[in-house]
């Protein structure tokens, strides 16, 4: 059986309960929410926009990591703290998959988000 990796470094930002942002296993990537934090203050801004760009680099930069690209997520799945803010997110989605036959699946919610978050990202991935 392959070993469970923690995904880590400076870039991304821990999630603040203190259990692994994501893990890999084999050629496998699970990740837990992720937020909008600044990949560099590690700090939530109040600005949804800018919570939503954060969250879709932290996906980034969690399957860059993980030695993936976005193209390697099957399922995708997208919390928002009001189902107002989807438009703003689906450009970040469209941008992250241009092409419309070559998508995860994904599922949006609402959900009552803590510490300051407005969005929260939760994906698999396979490398």
């Amino acid at each position: 059986m392959a070993k469970r990796e923690t995904i880590s470094g400076p870039e991304i930002p821990e999630h603040y309960k203190r259990f692994p942002t994501a893990v890999k296993v084999g050629n496998m990537v699970f990740s837990s929410n992720v937020g909008g934090e600044d990949s560099v203050t590690h700090e939530v801004p109040g600005d949804i926009e800018q919570q939503i760009k954060n969250a879709f680099q932290n996906v980034r930069s969690i399957l860059a990591r993980a030695g993936g690209t976005v193209g390697d997520i099957g399922k995708f799945q997208v919390a928002l703290k009001s189902m107002d803010d989807r438009s703003l997110m689906n450009k970040e989605w469209i941008a992250m998959f241009p092409d419309e036959n070559d998508r995860p699946v994904r599922h949006t919610v609402a959900e009552d988000l803590s510490g300051g978050r407005l969005i929260a990202i939760e994906f698999i991935a396979v490398l």
